[in-house]
């Protein structure tokens, strides 16, 4: 983390590779504002003033950060490639990287970002129905711009502790007017679910993202809609059931040909980088999709939010950083 000292020999380092692998490239943070309660915007811009390259709603970003890389929604206009903007909640249970940027980021730093990348695709329909909770209508802000521009039909229910806590809530009102519904859970109670979802609508598709409980619900209610209509993205990989399996396994490896055994308190990614296999990763945590390794042969038990329960049940690709071996499959084959 630093200020601008020399610009034109930032510009020069950016762009090599860190020690994900990808790309790296140094940003300045132009501007932090807070637009609510808790909830901080950053407007990131490159040290040259050139553009970033385009992307497309649904999109992150990795922010690297001393000790810490975090994932955030891009959520800025998608016609002004000159910027690039992020909103950040302050967590209680900070792991370091949200408590940084609220208490140790500053106008004019530096830092380096990895991405876009988008594991939450915008997928063309004539309907849309989002549904946002908390610091999850982030990613839906530009989702509901593309919907707009296109002409298409869409409403979104977005619900918050109270309305000072619902970052951009106003300014959606003001904009879009009675296709906003607004919970605050203080004045009117949680999202109308039921209202919402319990029949199916034609044409229509559903983006939800928000807390772990409100999108388990938003998936019961959704059972009943047809394969395919609902998309979801998480803070966190999905919780385990008492039946997950903790059993230790063989991975083999068809790239170095060596096989290594994966402990009941390791994951594959930390068991094949102490053989000095290297693997792309960044979140460490299910969330990301950086780590996601081709399947040979064997039979996963998937625990990572990027994958949908289709390619989960096709089977030939896994999150190595949270993903197992299921009860019962001694060994999988990865192309690593």
């Amino acid at each position: 983390m630093q200020t601008i000292p020399d610009t034109a020999a930032l510009a020069a380092e950016a762009g090599s590779t860190g020690r994900f692998g990808h790309e790296l490239e140094e940003v300045v943070v132009e501007r932090l504002e807070e637009v609510a309660e808790g909830v901080r915007r950053l407007t990131l811009r490159t040290l040259d003033g050139s553009e970033f390259a385009r992307w497309e709603p649904g999109a992150h970003i990795d922010l690297v950060l001393p000790d810490h890389v975090r994932q955030y929604s891009l959520c800025s206009p998608l016609a002004d490639r000159s910027r690039l903007q992020v909103s950040v909640l302050h967590t209680r249970d900070s792991r370091g990287g949200s408590r940084y940027v609220h208490q140790g980021l500053a106008e004019g730093d530096v830092i380096r970002i990895n991405g876009p990348r988008n594991n939450f695709p915008f997928v063309d329909s004539r309907k849309y129905l989002f549904i946002a909770g908390g610091i999850g209508i982030t990613p839906i802000l530009p989702m509901i711009e593309a919907a707009e521009a296109a002409g298409r039909e869409w409403r979104l229910a977005y619900g918050g502790r109270s309305r000072a806590s619902m970052a951009f809530a106003d300014e959606l009102v003001e904009r879009y007017g009675d296709r906003i519904l607004l919970f605050p859970e203080d004045e009117v109670g949680r999202i109308d679910l039921e209202g919402l979802l319990a029949l199916p609508r034609a044409k229509m598709l559903v983006y939800a993202c928000g807390p772990e409980p409100l999108l388990r619900v938003i998936e019961d209610y959704c059972m009943g809609w047809p394969p395919g209509v609902l998309h979801t993205e998480r803070f966190v990989a999905a919780s385990l059931d008492a039946g997950a399996s903790s059993e230790p396994f063989e991975v083999e490896l068809t790239q170095t040909g060596t096989t290594v055994t994966v402990t009941p308190d390791q994951t594959v990614l930390e068991a094949v980088e102490a053989q000095g296999v290297r693997v792309l990763s960044s979140c460490r945590g299910g969330i990301c999709g950086t780590c996601e390794t081709r399947v040979v042969s064997g039979e996963v038990e998937h625990r990572d939010a990027i994958l949908s329960e289709d390619e989960k049940q096709f089977g030939d690709s896994m999150m190595v950083c949270v993903s197992r071996a299921a009860a019962g499959c001694p060994k999988l084959v990865l192309d690593l």
